[in-house]
């Protein structure tokens, strides 16, 4: 069945409760029908046994009459003693007795109903009633096959009607899931032709607003975050690229003048250690590159443990002293965090600080709404106001060469820890001149 088109399958599920619902509402119709002739039968008895009880009472004779109390071949009456001798009856009977004596005895107690599949003089069944009378027990009866030939050309009808109705559904069903479906092949045959050097397509999309449009603007934002994630790996990779071919070259520079002939030992020691500042400044982009790697496949694991964030601040304050070491001011007591990421944050931030702030640096932490911030301030010329809101964007360098020489990774890598820990980093300039770039944690 799951291999079968979904078109198909929802005709087939809809004719089946199609054939569900019309088996079952047939048969509560077939038996209302029956249970309604049965009662129209019962009540013209009574109205007959009513009628030809006192057609007895006024001396009337049941085998004579003529009047539509009885209908030859229809129904018929008669009239026993309560020995069950019978006093009239009509003239299709032959004078046999209707009732046992058993069933004489409880007649004259109560009313009497009786089915009999057939009666003297008709070879149809009939249905009786049998009710005391001044003489005796009165027995009226009619045929019952006026209910059987009704309920026979209903089944009929039913037989016949069923079938064709249920084709009648199966095709309309058959139509409706097409139709319900031909957006989604749409959409199918316009996905086939997307590919990743197509994602600024989009599926077609249906004005309806129902479940299928809903699907298809569901699938069209998802291939708009494809087309966004691959933009960003690209220029991610262009980046990437740019910024190791410049220290790839000039390591190359300087190890081919280190190779040259007739360089003196000076010139060699100097040559060997530019080439070791280009290897460092190397392992420092693939180090970054792999931290922001690892952070986007959820593999960067944190270490978390309660730090004091007075001791955090002077740590990292320690390692900047030969540039005058920064102010540190700290009340947001304890949080909880990683060391060594955290360390590696604010270092990032006192590093970019420190080359763009001059010797008026200084950290703060504090607390604000329930969050923790580690602030890095500077007394710099500050963001261009343009950068800020792209500042914490990988390889983003401010327009007058804020990041000087570095690979605009520092404060992406600052992001990356700060969401790592559940937590957001922020830039702003100060109105008194400088900057301000903090990480906010949660409290």
């Amino acid at each position: 069945m799951s291999r079968l088109p979904i078109r198909l399958r929802l005709t087939l599920f809809s004719t089946l409760a199609m054939a569900v619902v019309l088996a079952g509402a047939a048969w509560l119709l077939y038996l209302q029908v029956g249970s309604d002739l049965g009662s129209g039968l019962d009540q013209s008895l009574r109205s007959r046994a009513q009628d030809v009880g006192a057609l007895v009472r006024d001396g009337g004779s049941l085998r004579s009459t003529s009047s539509p109390l009885i209908e030859s071949g229809e129904s018929f009456a008669e009239l026993l003693s309560p020995r069950g001798r019978v006093l009239d009856a009509s003239s299709s009977l032959h004078g046999a007795p209707l009732l046992s004596a058993d069933e004489l005895q409880r007649a004259r107690v109560h009313a009497l109903w009786l089915n009999r599949p057939s009666a003297p003089g008709l070879d149809e069944p009939a249905r009786l009633l049998a009710v005391r009378s001044p003489r005796g027990v009165l027995v009226v009866g009619g045929t019952r096959e006026n209910r059987s030939e009704t309920l026979a050309g209903l089944r009929r009808a039913f037989f016949i009607g069923g079938p064709v109705a249920l084709l009648l559904a199966a095709l309309g069903g058959y139509l409706l899931a097409g139709a319900a479906l031909r957006p989604m092949e749409a959409m199918r045959r316009r996905a086939q032709e997307i590919s990743t050097s197509s994602l600024d397509e989009r599926l077609p999309v249906t004005g309806t607003g129902d479940e299928v449009a809903r699907l298809g603007e569901t699938l069209n934002r998802m291939l708009g975050r494809i087309e966004d994630g691959l933009a960003r790996e690209r220029r991610f990779v262009s980046d990437a690229s740019h910024e190791l071919r410049t220290p790839l070259a000039l390591l190359k520079t300087e190890l081919e003048l280190a190779l040259r002939q007739g360089r003196s030992p000076d010139e060699l020691r100097s040559a060997i250690g530019s080439a070791a500042e280009e290897a460092d400044r190397l392992g420092r982009i693939a180090d970054d590159l792999l931290l922001l790697a690892r952070s986007e496949q959820g593999h960067l694991q944190l270490r978390l443990e309660r730090l004091d964030s007075g001791e955090l601040l002077r740590t990292v304050a320690q390692r900047f002293s030969r540039n005058g070491r920064p102010e540190v001011e700290a009340d947001a007591g304890v949080l909880e965090g990683d060391r060594l990421r955290l360390e590696q944050a604010l270092g990032n931030l006192v590093d970019n600080a420190v080359r763009h702030g001059g010797r008026g640096v200084s950290l703060r932490a504090g607390r604000s709404h329930g969050s923790v911030e580690l602030h890095v301030l500077d007394r710099g010329k500050g963001f261009p106001p343009a950068f800020i809101d792209h500042a914490f964007e990988r390889f983003s360098r401010a327009g007058d060469g804020r990041g000087g020489e570095s690979a605009g990774l520092g404060l992406s890598i600052v992001e990356t820890i700060a969401r790592a820990h559940g937590g957001r980093a922020h830039a702003a300039n100060r109105d008194s001149g400088g900057a301000d770039v903090w990480i906010e944690l949660p409290g």
